[in-house]
C-alpha cells in the first residue's frame, strides 16, 4: 500500500522520482514554487516546459528536472493567466499529475500545496481536494508506493493533516511538523517531527 506523508520544508530538496510544480497555462516559471524549482534546477526546466505551451487548465506536462534530485518535474496546470484558480482546476491538475506518474512508471512523487500560494485558494479546501484526488488516483496507480505533500509552515501542515485524517481513526498523538528529511526509499521513515506548536508558521507553499 502506498504511503502518503507530510513534510514541512523545501520541495526542491526532495529525492523523489517526480516533483509536481504548480503551473499556469503559459508554463512560465516566474513566481512561487515554480520559480523556486527553476532557480534550484536551472532554466532548462522552464525552456523544456515552454516548448509544450500553451496547456489547458487541469492538464499536466513533464520535463527533465535539471539539477534537482528528482528525475522529472510534472507541471500541473491549475492557474489561469491571471494566476487565479478553482477547486475543479486543482482536482483535475492533481489527477493529471498522478496520470503522468503512472505513464512514466514512477514510484514516488512530491506535491506542494497546489493553488494556495500565488493562486490564493483557501488552504483547508485545497488540502481536502488534493488529498482526495491523490487517494483516488492511487487506486489506479499500483506502481506508486510513496506520495509526499511538501508544505511550508504549521498552518499548511495541519490543514493537510486534517485532510488526511478524514475517514480515518482519530490520531493517538498530537499533530507533528517534520523538521528533517531522510531517504524516501521503501521501509525508511520519511521525516522526524517536532510538535506543531513548536514550529513557526513560515507561510504557505
Amino acid at each position: 500500500m502506498a504511503r502518503i506523508e507530510l513534510w514541512n520544508g523545501d520541495i526542491c530538496d526532495l529525492e523523489v522520482d517526480a516533483i509536481v510544480s504548480p503551473a499556469a497555462t503559459s508554463l512560465w516559471m516566474s513566481t512561487g514554487i515554480a520559480g523556486e524549482l527553476k532557480r534550484a534546477g536551472g532554466d532548462a526546466i522552464e525552456f523544456a516546459a515552454l516548448r509544450q505551451a500553451p496547456v489547458s487548465i487541469g492538464d499536466a506536462i513533464v520535463t527533465p528536472a535539471g539539477k534537482l534530485a528528482a528525475k522529472v518535474v510534472i507541471h500541473a496546470v491549475s492557474l489561469e493567466r491571471d494566476r487565479r484558480t478553482s477547486g475543479p482546476a486543482l482536482d483535475r491538475a492533481a489527477r493529471s499529475a498522478m496520470a503522468r506518474v503512472r505513464e512514466l512508471n514512477l514510484s514516488s512523487v512530491a506535491f506542494p500545496a497546489l493553488g494556495t500560494g500565488v493562486g490564493g485558494f483557501p488552504l483547508d479546501e485545497a488540502a481536502r481536494i488534493a488529498v482526495s484526488a491523490v487517494r483516488d488516483e492511487l487506486h489506479r496507480s499500483p506502481g506508486v508506493d510513496h506520495v509526499v505533500f511538501a508544505l511550508r509552515g504549521a498552518a499548511a501542515y495541519e490543514a493537510f493533516a486534517r485532510a488526511l485524517s478524514r475517514d480515518e481513526p482519530a490520531p493517538s498523538r498530537p499533530l507533528f511538523t517534520p523538521s528533517t528529511w531522510s531517504s524516501v526509499g521503501p521501509g525508511r521513515a520519511a521525516a522526524v517531527g517536532v510538535p506543531a506548536d513548536a514550529a513557526s508558521d513560515e507561510g504557505r507553499a
